[in-house]
């Protein structure tokens, strides 16, 4: 069961020596709570192991001569994939593929001036993620080419973790309460000191417990081993080439 905040900040008081607040107010740890959160946040989406992804199979879509995506959540931070709602051999749009590319590559270019598609069996619409994304803005997904008829789209995406307050649970996994006290407590502690910078040994235990829950957070399975496939495995035939 995740840990409060609350829970959080009783502990980060203890080594404060100040069980209520007097110097340091609760808002101010929980500034430090949210810094520490996103932190720790980047750093576990960067093992691209789906630990925040959602799925949302309800809002998006590609309008009729549309050039960009309807209905893209706020808090896209990045994308994730993107494909048709109904992926069946009956469904309208079999084995249409949506892949990323740069808006000014010469495939982008070439969809763009293309006219509009029907719908249908190995249609290819390319993709760009443009604008600041969460939390400045919804971002743009721009596509092309146009299609003749709307299509309702699976969009799965990484969202940008919001902003927590006193109550709220810890929303970071792999054991990592520990991670967060130290770096509130690191942080909390400048403000009683002459440099006004952290605390550099509560900085080094926060390092501690980040490397270790990342270590624990990949792999997600254990039943097989993860294998990185051999991009030339393939044109390997023969000794004279191995």
């Amino acid at each position: 069961m995740a840990t409060t905040f609350t829970s959080l900040e009783t502990v980060v008081r203890r080594h404060l020596k100040e069980a209520s607040a007097s110097f340091w107010s609760s808002a101010e740890l929980v500034q430090h709570f949210n810094d520490g959160l996103q932190h720790m946040w980047g750093a576990i989406i960067d093992l691209y192991e789906e630990h925040f992804i959602t799925i949302d199979e309800t809002n998006v879509s590609l309008a009729a001569d549309a050039t960009s995506l309807t209905g893209v959540p706020a808090t896209t931070f990045r994308v994730y994939l993107i494909e048709p709602r109904d992926t069946t051999s009956a469904g309208t749009a079999p084995n249409t593929m949506f892949r990323p590319k740069r808006y000014k590559s010469a495939e982008f270019a070439n969809a763009r001036a293309m006219t509009k598609q029907e719908i249908g069996s190995g249609l290819v619409i390319y993709y760009a993620v443009q604008g600041a994304g969460y939390p400045v803005g919804t971002p743009t997904i721009t596509t092309g080419p146009k299609i003749s008829t709307a299509l309702n789209l699976r969009f799965v995406y990484v969202p940008g973790i919001a902003v927590k307050v006193v109550g709220d649970d810890n929303p970071i996994p792999g054991q990592s309460d520990q991670a967060l006290i130290a770096y509130c407590t690191a942080w909390a502690l400048a403000k009683d000191r002459e440099d006004k910078m952290p605390d550099p040994g509560w900085l080094q235990i926060f390092k501690t417990e980040k490397d270790a829950v990342l270590g624990r957070l990949k792999p997600r399975q254990e039943q097989e081993e993860t294998i990185v496939e051999d991009l030339f495995a393939g044109w390997v035939e023969n000794d004279e080439f191995a």
